[in-house]
């Protein structure tokens, strides 16, 4: 099974839970990308408006590799449609503030699925009737985890060390998935020439936040927490976001198969970003009823576990990672910080229907599904498909 064989293969319309005034502080954008991530959109709709990028807010982020749908907000009036290179933005009303990630209801997606056996749809489509039923575990998949490095590590785990160094090392030598080529270029050049700043700033992409943070160094050449702070807050909120999100993975995994363990319910693994995560096929219903309610925390240094066995599982995983709990608060940043509250461990996708299978134009003598079905906030449609491909090895999205 693939995904993402083509562009318009994976559509996914974010829906909002507020609703749109007539007038306001901030004009509210509906936008279409297409081949550019969030962070690339908010840029380069505030360079079209002629704005700072601070002025522009997406509350959430949503894959490269789709035709998305999803609204920001601008800080002040703009006109009623703007385009730039891969998107186009469309203002429909009006909020008292920006939005934030509360704001999103959830995203509705289209997703083409290709290269199946005619085995392989009824297998498909019997995993999507039973995770519209049963539920799947709902863990961050790979898309939350770009900025981890090569090998391996995560610049919000340095940030939690105090590691200020290594950090802004990671920051600006660390390829991450989504680096454009000229950026790629330029952390390649940095990881050669490292701690010759004044090589590093005449080398860094214009325009950039590379080059605040190499301007402070060449002044301060040791200067390493302050230059640590002048990074983008969004971009070091995303980095501890991987690594708490991590985290939470593994906590999620370790509870549930000790759940379903001792009620003998069988389960296969997924990969998400090298981890080997558990899922299941069908379970009980006292189990759905005890399960599906239940959150689990996102570790930081007041999380408050609600049973032993959560709090045993929080212990060893930190030990593994050579933290204790107190540890979890980025004391070395002064405007990013680990996320408060709990993610609900099963994701129950709505509205789920798919198509007629078909013949894939792509791949001869083989099918192509078309699933359409709706996630809450902080769904993962890549982990539907993950889940329904388990025994499928060539599953493969793009």
């Amino acid at each position: 099974m693939r995904i993402k064989v083509l562009p318009d293969d994976f559509a996914v319309k974010e829906v909002l839970a507020v609703p749109l005034a007539a007038g306001g502080r901030y004009a509210v954008y509906r936008a279409q990308k297409r081949a550019i991530t969030t962070l690339q959109l908010r840029n380069r709709l505030a360079a079209a408006l002629d704005l700072s990028p601070s002025a522009v807010t997406f509350p959430a982020l949503k894959d490269r590799q789709a035709v998305a749908v999803q609204f920001g907000t601008v800080r002040g009036a703009g006109p009623r449609q703007v385009k730039g290179q891969g998107f186009t933005a469309e203002r429909v009303g009006w909020l008292d503030r920006p939005l934030s990630p509360g704001d999103v209801a959830g995203n509705r997606f289209s997703v083409v699925l290709r290269d199946l056996s005619r085995g392989e749809v009824a297998q498909v489509t019997a995993r999507l009737a039973d995770m519209a039923r049963w539920g799947l575990p709902n863990y961050f998949d790979d898309q939350r985890f770009g900025s981890r490095l090569a090998g391996g590590e995560f610049p919000g785990r340095l940030i939690l060390r105090r590691d200020e160094s290594g950090a802004l090392r990671a920051h600006l030598t660390g390829r991450q998935i989504g680096d454009p080529p000229e950026v790629r270029t330029f952390k390649a050049f940095a990881a050669e020439h490292w701690g010759d700043w004044q090589a590093l700033l005449a080398r860094a992409p214009r325009p950039s936040n590379y080059r605040s943070v190499l301007t402070y160094l060449c002044d301060h050449p040791e200067g390493y927490r302050r230059a640590l702070n002048l990074i983008t807050p969004r971009v070091l909120s995303l980095y501890l976001a991987a690594y708490q999100s991590f985290l939470w993975n593994r906590l999620a995994g370790r509870y549930l198969q000790a759940q379903l363990a001792a009620a003998n319910v069988p389960l296969v693994t997924i990969d998400v970003a090298g981890e080997s995560l558990p899922v299941y096929g069908q379970l009980t219903e006292d189990l759905v009823a005890s399960l599906s309610d239940l959150k689990l925390p996102l570790l930081h240094h007041r999380a408050q576990p609600d049973s032993p066995m959560v709090a045993s599982f929080i212990e060893t995983i930190l030990q593994e990672e050579g933290f204790l709990l107190r540890d979890l608060k980025a004391r070395v940043l002064k405007k990013a910080y680990l996320s408060k509250g709990a993610r609900a461990l099963l994701l129950f996708p709505q509205d789920v229907t798919w198509g007629a299978a078909e013949a894939d134009e792509r791949f001869s003598g083989r099918h192509k599904l078309t699933a359409r079905f709706f996630l809450a906030r902080g769904g993962y449609a890549t982990l539907l498909f993950k889940a329904a491909g388990t025994a499928d090895e060539r599953f493969d999205t793009g």
